[in-house]
């Protein structure tokens, strides 16, 4: 079953929109590209699940620096380490990206759920996922470059 595109536009309207309101942060689009397996690529990453008319997951890839630079804009509060409360605010920012594409996606006519964020520190980790492919967005904004990796189907 081939991913469609507006699975995987509801989580980069969703990342673009979250980004802009709680960050005041724009997300720029690179290039989307297909992957066989979902690749927690950076140092810190948050894992979504997905059920319902689509199931699969979504992955956020953050580097360190990029994500001590989020969770200051977030708490006023200069980070050292990606600490469990780093940790827990990119989960709930992860959280709450995936509840706005489920919003999209609802819009559209499907059902879909979000199970809670597993997070994943450490680099070039394989995460096993449901769907066979994974659509990589890669995102660049003025504090960091980040990748969100959606493998869904229906």
């Amino acid at each position: 079953m081939q991913m469609k595109a507006d699975y995987v536009n509801a989580f980069y309207l969703a990342t673009k929109e979250v980004f802009k309101q709680m960050l005041d942060v724009e997300a720029e689009l690179g290039q989307p590209r297909a992957v066989e397996d979902m690749l927690a690529g950076k140092e810190a990453n948050v894992l979504i699940g997905l059920t319902g008319d689509i199931a699969g997951s979504v992955l956020y890839s953050f580097p360190q620096k990029m994500a001590l630079e989020m969770v200051k804009i977030l708490s006023g509060m200069e980070m050292e380490e990606l600490d469990v409360f780093v940790t827990s605010a990119l989960g709930e920012m992860a959280n709450i990206i995936s509840g706005n594409a489920a919003s999209f996606l609802e819009k559209a006519g499907l059902n879909c759920n979000i199970f809670p964020p597993q997070i994943i520190l450490g680099k070039h980790k394989t995460v096993s996922v449901a769907a066979q492919k994974a659509i990589v967005l890669p995102l660049k904004t003025n504090i960091g470059e980040f990748e969100v990796s959606v493998a869904v189907k229906n």
